[in-house]
């Protein structure tokens, strides 16, 4: 099997057949073409996912620079930001992504599960020669035409089967799958399963199901919130392109969006009097031909009043890109602002810093730059984001 390593923003040749380069480059992961000047290589350039994933007979392993555990931090705080123990997980820094967050998994699940499976209340509906629950009526009459037995039966049964325990074995079940996966985090993997063998399996293409966070649950809390980040980094949706590829990714441009909204959102109210909307619609033109969604509005009385826009992209010597400074620019004249606030990730090590402001000419618009240190510590890096909502609420 070949093997194809990059860095998160990097770019380098690999040695790959025709078909493999092709399969690469159609499964959108990565950009791949051949060398124009060596034959048998081909340029292959990370595009903006990191972890490891297998397209074909190709295993291809994007190092994030980021370090894990603020990775996880950043997704985990999008899913909960009241609920997320970037504590408990406990990532030790030098680990590789999918070891890292397997061995996370396995922990904060073998904690879950110490005092036993958690058990709930669950609606089932059966066919029984035995009277339990309520009566279906409509289905009795379609279904056995007059007769008295079998019964169509509605009741509530008392269980290991339900939603938090899915999940817990979803997440299990798709980590075992991902590439790179050593051989203790597998072992530990497989040996949780028969401790939910009375747990429903989801079917391939199901939806994680729905639960809510309640004291009796307490103690899956973090395991459920790595749970959903381990589901979402396997589902098949992190393979845009036409050709399939199983794998642990993360689109960090998702991450970070998210992150700073759900954040922001956050923080917003305590500044002000207002409501965030994340994603919020507006168009560009009279006609509303031309719609745009800014990543975040904050509005109060049902006005406009600031506009964020939020990318991954680390800055460098000669600015930042023209084409986000046009696009907020477009945001902030539909919405009749005269500021808009683009943030941005920093480079490593590059930490905050002053943000940088342009005031656009003969347009009176003002677009300022915000730069968050994601290696900061969690605290620091939300007192960062909430010295930039406190600046979004100043008029």
């Amino acid at each position: 099997m070949a093997v194809v390593e990059l860095d998160e923003l990097g770019s380098s040749q690999h040695g790959l057949t025709a078909e493999q380069g092709l399969r690469l480059a159609r499964s959108g992961l990565v950009a791949a073409t051949p060398s124009a000047l060596v034959p048998g290589r081909w340029d292959v350039s990370a595009r903006g996912r990191v972890g490891a994933a297998r397209v074909g007979d190709v295993e291809l392993w994007v190092r994030p620079k980021l370090d894990i555990a603020r990775l996880l931090f950043l997704l985990g705080y999008a899913i909960d930001p009241k609920g997320w123990r970037d504590d408990e997980v406990d990532l030790a820094t030098g680990d590789e992504l999918v070891p890292a967050v397997a061995n996370a998994l396995c922990r904060l699940t073998e904690r879950a599960l110490r005092r036993g499976l958690l058990q709930g209340y669950l609606e089932v509906e059966e066919t029984s020669y035995v009277l339990r629950g309520r009566l279906r009526e409509n289905d009795q009459l379609r279904r056995h035409h007059g007769r008295v037995i079998p019964l169509e039966l509605r009741h509530d049964d008392f269980t290991v089967d339900i939603a938090e325990n899915r999940i817990l074995l979803a997440a299990i079940t798709r980590m075992l799958t991902a590439p790179r996966l050593d051989r203790h985090s597998r072992h530990r993997l497989t040996a949780l399963r028969p401790r939910l063998a009375d747990v429903t399996t989801l079917v391939r293409g199901a939806r994680l199901p729905e639960w809510r966070p309640n004291r009796l649950n307490a103690r899956y809390h973090t395991a459920l919130r790595l749970a959903e980040i381990v589901w979402r980094a396997t589902s098949p949706e992190h393979a845009p392109g036409s050709v399939t590829a199983t794998g642990f990714l993360f689109d960090l441009s998702r991450i970070f969006e998210d992150f700073v909204t759900v954040a922001l959102a956050e923080s917003l109210p305590l500044h002000g009097t207002g409501a965030a909307h994340r994603q919020f619609p507006c168009t560009l033109d009279e006609s509303s031909a031309v719609w745009m969604r800014p990543d975040l509005v904050w509005t109060v009385g049902n006005t406009p009043a600031a506009v964020v826009d939020a990318k991954y992209k680390r800055e460098k010597p000669d600015g930042y890109p023209n084409a986000d400074l046009y696009q907020l620019l477009a945001y902030c004249v539909a919405l009749g602002l005269r500021r808009g606030h683009l943030v941005y990730a920093a480079g490593v090590g590059e930490g905050n810093g002053e943000p940088s402001r342009h005031l656009v000419r003969r347009a009176g618009v003002e677009i300022v730059c915000h730069a968050l240190d994601l290696t900061a510590p969690p605290a620091t890096l939300l007192r960062q984001v909430d010295e930039l909502a406190k600046e979004l609420t100043e008029r």
